[in-house]
């Protein structure tokens, strides 16, 4: 059976990598509107309410109001905004995270955040196994291609053809703060640490750790353990055992994926962790993620049509 696929912001990057992914797929079929009906409410709340599922690639205001704008209870919906990410009764679009079957069941998924993949990936595992403390003060650093900030960023990095580094969050309020709370099980909220360079996709995140200071806490070999056992299977989520690794690479030319590996990296002591995840913040920081979901609310192997290693 072919399901209705409409993508509400799909001259977007988010939408322009689902729809990639999308096209020649016998499963989906896509609803398009043209150019003079894309900001038409009209043309978008008849394209809302005759799709089968509806995928939002906007921003948050927008993605709410599109939300309103759909009349029957029979469309599901995939939100790639931060706009439902802690709201009540919307599932949280990280399959690995909150059961395959919860994704499977939902009619409101909302799509992570790509700094939050990489931070929930690695430590809701490890909170929930009582291997890190809930109330911990957790620190994240983290390192993106320019293309998660959207067309806006996009533009100014090819404007100011100079930047080297961008950081920002100084305000210490990142949207993404409470999502990373909320999902990873945590009692605070993090300080995050957020910047970008010059490369159109890719990302790092880390998570510094003193084990040394944790009550009984955990060296990085049992924790690198437990990673590998919560992901055990995942053809999109793995956890490296390479142990002699001294460097981690974003490529400027790399392609695109929609896998995300994680690492443990430790010292002899053992005081002290890196975890650190590697992914594509337009991959299973983005649209990769929100296919993932789309494939599982639609009965389909959650692999089909992603960017994978082979």
């Amino acid at each position: 059976m072919t399901s209705r696929v409409f993508i509400d912001g799909a001259a977007g990057t988010t939408g322009l990598e689902i729809r990639d992914r999308l096209t020649g797929r016998p499963e989906f079929e896509l609803v398009v509107l043209g150019d003079d009906e894309r900001k038409d409410p009209s043309a978008r709340r008849a394209a809302l309410n005759e799709a089968d599922f509806a995928i939002l690639c906007l921003p948050d205001k927008a993605a709410r109001e599109a939300v309103a704008l759909i009349e029957n209870d029979r469309v599901r919906v995939i939100d790639a905004s931060s706009a439902h990410r802690v709201t009540e009764g919307w599932t949280y679009g990280f399959p690995e995270i909150v059961g395959r079957d919860a994704i499977a069941k939902a009619r409101f998924v909302s799509n992570p955040g790509c700094y939050p993949t990489g931070f929930i990936g690695l430590v809701a595992p490890l909170v929930r196994a009582g291997l890190l403390p809930r109330d911990w003060p957790f620190t994240v650093h983290a390192v993106s291609g320019y293309s998660g900030g959207g067309k806006a960023l996009i533009d100014r990095f090819g404007a100011e053809g100079d930047i080297a580094w961008r950081a920002y969050g100084f305000d210490l309020a990142h949207k993404h703060l409470p999502e990373m709370q909320e999902h990873a099980g945590l009692a605070h909220p993090v300080i995050f640490s957020p910047s970008v360079i010059p490369a159109f996709r890719g990302m790092a995140v880390e998570v510094p750790l003193h084990l040394g200071a944790m009550n009984g806490g955990p060296d990085a070999l049992r924790l690198e353990d437990a990673l590998a056992e919560f992901y055990a299977g995942s053809k999109i989520v793995t956890v490296s055992r390479d142990h002699d690794r001294s460097e981690l690479l974003i490529r400027e030319g790399a392609e695109p994926t929609d896998a995300m590996q994680l690492h443990v990296f430790g010292n002899e002591a053992g005081y002290h962790a890196r975890l650190v995840a590697t992914l594509d913040n337009l991959g299973k920081g983005a649209s990769g993620a929100a296919v993932q979901s789309l494939n599982l609310m639609a009965g389909l192997d959650e692999t089909e049509g992603l960017r994978l290693p082979a």
